[in-house]
């Protein structure tokens, strides 16, 4: 199995905190000791690769923050990486004249201008320090893998580049060349890292045709430059892609506001919904037992905790894409294994204890048992830490989405909008739902009737919008999202025939307190246990076909370039006639877990075939929603 984006990209890392050498084979000799001075850019790019203890093997003793206050350590050589930008040159060039380090190995996420370079030349010129900068380096690592297959461009500046900035209505044409800019030099950075020029498809007409365009002109224009290729050499030998080319779809948020705002079943999707997590770290408030104090209790502490859910974590490797009642079923069988070997120890402990006591009673033969039995059982304890470890983190997390689930009721809501999507028979009005004081928060409902709006297919005639319109304002909901989506209807030609979401509807399995034994951590009384049937929402439609080469309405008219092709790389006709092993499809304007977990369901029907996502941003509904009434205001 050739290696994932995210392998390439930590390697690629790692070779640059080896002072861009390859890391050493043996782990006998030391590693050199040194300092990182990175930008918020180059922290978001490392903190989900490489832990603490990772860059401590590696030799490094600190990490800084390039614009904080830092001592000079004159005898460490420093890393820097860092964002090629006017103040971050400034700053280079200010440690340099005060002489910081020992020696500078300078790396730039994206590639640096001539016109920087010299600024840096002659900064240290003039600090006598010309010797000391030992290496420049392009990394070309400008985007951030959250998982083997999902990738993100930012998340500092992300509004710069957001659904709200690329939809702007008073948008200048200048203000959209530098947004286009700015998502194509990262797009390009992958494929340097992923080492493959793809064959790039898009829909006409939007912003997705604008990356492709750039996108398609900037690798062309390397693969011309035969000496300077990036796409040369050993940088292609240990592609992740077999020797097809992956297929790159572009496709334009515009083509599906409903999933965005969809209430989400399945763990990740619901805890980047519910909880406080970006770049794989959730943060929760915790509540600390409350102290009896001589004036009566007094009430819990908030604490604030933070968790990382990474690749190493088994538990959530497994079970990310789970319906949430499943997790929770499984958090509650983690949980009663675990108990059952800590009882385990616990025995064996007690019969060695009482052994001395008893004299001659028990055969030895028992005892000598018992004690492989104990030393099998204390050589297992780190591992029985850490699955405790990992249990708690679960137990904590599910817990708090429940919470989140019970006093919102959500399970009515993803039933409701999953009904909604799929034209399937509604057992009550949309009405009793919003009017329905114990039904979720104002935001909960107004995702609701939104969906309502974008899948309708016919809209609603003016009483029965001013009659919804006015049970949203009773119970205070901002209702410009719904002026900005009007707006969009009116202007798309996808009003015509909204998105078709496929006939997917959910399977309620009865009510929850019995799947869940008496003595459970979660008590799921009058939740529903809803089980997904597989369905394909739009993207993932549009990139079966396109990677199928099938034929449909949706996509016959998609734009083809192939960068390849020294002349001019639009052709009509696809010349690649074989369906695609391989795809990356890339969200302009924001994408969302709901849409990963699909994309990932359907390659789990297709052995053999790999497809990676990509957006230019990742929200929740809650912050897609902020963004759209701030358009809607306009």
């Amino acid at each position: 199995m050739a290696a994932s984006v995210r392998e390439k990209q930590a390697a690629a890392l790692k070779r640059m905190l080896n002072f861009n050498a390859p890391p050493l084979k043996t782990t006998a000799a030391e590693p050199v000791w040194k300092v990182l001075i990175y930008d918020r850019f180059g922290q978001d790019i490392i903190s989900p690769l490489l832990a603490v203890k990772e860059l401590r093997d590696m030799g490094i003793t600190l990490h800084l923050l390039l614009h904080s206050d830092r001592d000079p350590i004159p005898d460490v050589p420093a890393i820097y990486f860092v964002m090629p930008t006017e103040e971050n040159i400034d700053r280079i060039c200010q440690d340099l004249r005060n002489q910081l380090y020992e020696s500078y190995y300078l790396n730039f996420i994206s590639a640096i201008s001539r016109s920087k370079l010299e600024d840096i030349a002659s900064a240290a010129l003039s600090a006598n320090a010309v010797s000391q900068v030992t290496k420049v380096f392009d990394q070309y690592l400008n985007f951030i893998t959250l998982e083997d297959d999902m990738f993100i461009l930012c998340n500092q500046n992300k509004e710069l580049i957001s659904y709200h900035a690329i939809n702007k209505p008073d948008i200048m044409d200048t203000d959209m060349e530098a947004i286009m800019d700015t998502i194509v030099d990262s797009l390009f950075c992958f494929f340097v890292t992923l080492g493959a020029v793809p064959i790039i498809r898009c829909p006409r007409g939007n912003a997705a045709e604008m990356v492709a365009v750039k996108l398609d002109k900037k690798l062309r224009e390397n693969l011309r430059d035969a000496r300077n290729s990036l796409f040369t050499g050993d940088n292609m030998g240990a592609s992740q892609f077999s020797f097809q080319r992956p297929l790159f779809v572009l496709a334009d948020r515009n083509l599906d506001l409903a999933t965005p705002l969809h209430h989400t079943w399945t763990y990740q999707a619901l805890v980047h919904d519910v909880l406080d997590f970006h770049l794989n770290r959730v943060s929760m408030d915790e509540s600390v037992g409350s102290e009896a104090s001589p004036a009566g209790a007094r009430p819990k502490k908030k604490n604030k905790k933070s968790y990382d859910l990474t690749a190493s974590d088994k538990f959530w490797q497994k079970h990310k894409g789970s319906p949430f009642p499943e997790v929770a079923e499984s958090v509650q069988e983690e949980l009663d294994t675990y108990r059952a070997q800590e009882d385990e120890v616990k025995r064996l402990k007690s019969i060695m204890g009482l052994e001395g006591e008893d004299e001659g009673a028990i055969s030895s033969i028992s005892m000598s048992d018992n004690t492989a039995k104990l030393t099998s059982a204390v050589s297992s304890l780190p591992e029985l830490l850490e699955k405790k470890r990992l249990i708690d983190l679960h137990t904590n997390v599910a817990t708090a989405v429940l919470d989140h689930i019970k006093s919102r009721k959500l399970d009515v809501y993803f039933e409701y909008e999953e009904k909604l999507m799929s034209k399937s028979t509604l057992d009550k009005s949309l009405l009793d739902i919003i009017s329905d004081p114990d039904a979720g928060t104002p935001e909960d409902k107004m995702r609701l009737f939104l969906i309502f709006y974008i899948t309708a297919l016919q809209p609603p005639s003016e009483t029965d919008l001013e009659q919804y319109k006015k049970a949203l304002l009773d119970i205070g909901c901002d209702l410009s999202p719904l002026n900005y989506i009007k707006q969009w209807k009116a202007f798309t030609k996808i009003a015509a025939t909204p998105s078709n979401y496929g006939n997917s509807g959910v399977k309620p399995m009865g009510l929850f307190s019995r799947v869940m034994n008496s003595g459970s951590q979660f008590v799921m009384e009058g939740v529903k246990n809803l089980v997904l049937k597989q369905h394909n929402l739009p993207v993932t439609r549009i990139l079966d076909n396109l990677m199928e080469m099938k034929s449909n309405p949706e996509t016959d008219d998609y734009r083809y370039f192939d960068p390849k092709m020294l002349r001019g790389s639009e052709s009509s006709i696809p010349r690649n006639k074989n369906p695609f092993q391989e795809a990356i499809v890339f969200m302009v304007g924001g994408g969302n877990y709901i849409e990963y977990q699909n994309l990932v369901d359907y390659t789990k029907a297709k052995p053999g075939k790999k497809v990676l996502y990509g957006c230019s941003e990742l929200f929740n509904a809650g912050q897609f929603l902020k963004q759209l009434s701030s358009l809607g205001q306009k």
